[in-house]
């Protein structure tokens, strides 16, 4: 049995801290929730400031650990990308539940770096059109 200790640990990077408002509905699903942090980038913080908090968390992870932001091209995403060339973490961007409750799954299984290309498919199948999808099923009935 793998320990909470020894898992790869997720930290969330957000725009005004959704992260852990997110995790709290999460845990209705699947119970208490540990090894996820959340960074929240709130107006007030400079660039430098938010970098030095992240890498702060960042040194701390251990390898096969995975950041997910909120967007691709936003500073939590620059700053993951920046971060991940100097520490064994990947960088998954466009945080959703689904990809959240996959990467949970995943990482009792071992390295979250090693299932990036997953993790992203789960986060984009998730996002599709209910009614069509509802359709499509009733048609093939």
């Amino acid at each position: 049995m793998t320990t909470t200790e020894s898992l790869p640990r997720i930290l969330l990077l957000t725009h005004g801290g959704w992260g852990q408002p997110l995790c709290n509905s999460l845990r209705m699903v699947t119970g208490e929730i540990k090894g996820v942090t959340e960074i929240a980038l709130m107006p007030v913080d400079t660039l430098g400031d938010f970098y030095q908090r992240v890498e702060a968390v960042v040194k701390t992870l251990p390898e096969g650990s995975l950041i997910l932001t909120d967007f691709v091209g936003g500073t939590t995403s620059n700053v993951a990308a920046r971060l991940s060339a100097d520490y064994p973490v990947a960088v998954i961007a466009g945080l959703n539940a689904s990809l959240l409750l996959e990467a949970l799954d995943r990482r009792e299984q071992g390295m979250l770096t090693a299932c990036v290309d997953e993790l992203v498919e789960a986060g984009r199948s998730s996002c599709l059109d209910v009614v069509a999808h509802v359709r499509q099923l009733q048609q093939s009935l």
